[in-house]
């Protein structure tokens, strides 16, 4: 499982614990690094930037055994707390970070003055060579297997398309449930793999069990899109709640964003509020039960410790 993933972030296997909001935590990135893989925090897990500052610092006392970390950056306008946080994760270092939802072009100049590799999410060819004429260290091509937003390709026809085209290493992210979803990613040219919702029911996660639970029960038939979190579609578990609330725009929602005056603060409000129905879902009992995955918990039997998630993706 030798490949260039292995060689850019000094990992024994090629795989990173995929950043995902309000799971990922430095438990799981620690526990990630002793397993041989690469672990990734969202930025915005953390409330404010002394929580940012003091995940960093102690990722780096963990790290001295060997491992890779790194930090998921939004860097669009929606996300207020970016440059701050960018600044922050400059000034305590970490081995990598991951862009998404927008231009990486600052990231990348600032991160790499200070030795940290960026990594970019992308759903296709145009901003693959987008990001990579900036800069980008690797892209991570997000497929239509994925959890949360994804894109619209599969994962053969993504890959292979950006290897044909890019001179970058190229990461595939969804649809990676198992070692044979790994074996198959990296028969279609990728160069090691982001693996994101086997990891939500894992003993270290910062989730219900509630939640855990639901990931071991349900199954790749169970995920479906829905309009009803961010104003982008993103995959979820169809809950009853689900199902109650539908998966489409309100038809009010659906007029607002024909306007283009309206649209962008229509699209904020949404997201305020979808992102706050997923953080009480996720983080105490409610039957509002909004619970981001992909299909890959398809492969998610029981609720198991970081370790073991490892091994059994890994033999």
């Amino acid at each position: 499982m030798e490949t260039k993933l292995c060689q850019l972030l000094n990992i024994k296997y090629p795989i990173i614990q995929a950043p995902m909001f309000l799971v990922s935590n430095t438990a799981m990135v620690i526990e990630a690094m002793k397993g041989g893989i690469a672990g990734c925090i969202p930025a915005l897990n953390y409330r404010t930037l002394d929580e940012l500052r003091a995940a960093a610092k102690e990722l780096k006392l963990a790290k001295v055994k060997g491992g890779s970390f790194g930090f998921n950056l939004i860097v669009n306008k929606s996300n207020l707390k970016y440059k701050e946080q960018l600044r922050v994760i400059c000034e305590e270092g970490c081995d990598f970070i991951i862009t998404s939802l927008g231009s990486p072009e600052e990231t990348i100049n600032q991160a790499h003055k200070v030795g940290i590799k960026v990594f970019c999410d992308v759903v296709d060819l145009k901003f693959a060579k987008k990001v990579e004429s900036l800069g980008a260290d690797a892209a991570i091509a997000v497929n239509n297997e994925a959890g949360g937003h994804r894109g619209n390709l599969s994962p053969e026809a993504l890959i292979k398309e950006l290897k044909s085209q890019l001179n970058i290493p190229v990461i595939s992210a969804g649809g990676v449930g198992c070692k044979a979803d790994i074996d198959k990613m990296l028969s279609y040219g990728a160069d090691g793999v982001s693996v994101g919702s086997p990891f939500i029911a894992s003993i270290e996660a910062n989730v219900t069990e509630e939640y855990k639970q639901a990931c071991v029960d349900y199954g790749a038939d169970d995920i479906v899109m829905t309009e009803r979190i961010s104003g982008t579609p993103c995959t979820v578990i169809n809950t009853p709640y689900v199902q109650k609330i539908g998966t489409k725009q309100t038809w009010l929602e659906s007029i607002l964003n024909k306007n283009r005056k309206l649209k962008k603060w229509v699209k904020m409000i949404r997201f305020s509020i979808g992102m706050n129905a997923t953080k009480n879902a996720a983080t105490k009992a409610t039957y509002k039960t909004v619970w981001v995955a992909g299909p890959s918990i398809e492969h998610t039997t029981e609720i198991l410790p970081t370790k073991e998630i490892i091994n059994k993706l890994i033999n």
